[in-house]
């Protein structure tokens, strides 16, 4: 019975039949593997960052001000790769649970400016040991020419997308 289906198409009004395609095979997929790779790497580290009343998004724009300096909102959205509207419900959790203040700009009273608290800088410095240690299990896995290839595969599919992520 598996495989046994067929296809069909709207045309003119009327159910047409059309070739008949091979089954879609979910584990021989790339879409399939690349998904699994990543989950069971965020899971390991989403696990690690909930034992700091983190996630992933908030550690992602933690890194973003604290270890790359930015500190416009629409900066670090494009940094973590989510949109604006997430990105802002973000930082105003992140505000209300003392990790970081927002004010407004001082040239241009309209813009908001992202600084860390002490306790967001406390925060990355608990949680980057958490991160080496999850990206040192992934790295393990593989020599430094398989882990080149794979970031550059994976950068090179990721730039394909047209789609702006909610989350992570």
């Amino acid at each position: 019975m598996g495989g046994d289906c067929l296809t069909f198409a709207r045309g003119s009004g009327r159910l047409a039949r059309m070739k008949k395609e091979p089954p879609y095979r979910l584990h021989t997929s790339l879409g399939y593997h690349l998904s699994l790779a990543s989950r069971l790497q965020e899971r390991r580290l989403d696990e690690q960052l909930k034992t700091l009343g983190l996630t992933r998004t908030t550690w992602c724009i933690l890194l973003a001000v604290g270890n790359e300096g930015l500190c416009q909102p629409s900066d670090i959205a494009d940094f973590v790769g989510i949109d604006r509207t997430a990105t802002s419900r973000a930082l105003r959790h992140m505000e209300d649970d003392g990790l970081l203040a927002r004010s407004s700009g001082t040239q241009d009273r309209r813009t908001r400016r992202v600084e860390l608290t002490a306790r967001g800088c406390n925060a990355i410095s608990a949680a980057t040991p958490f991160a080496r240690e999850n990206a040192e299990i992934l790295s393990d896995l593989l020599d430094d020419g398989e882990e080149a290839e794979l970031k550059r595969l994976l950068t090179k599919l990721a730039q394909s997308g047209d789609v702006q992520l909610k989350t992570l």
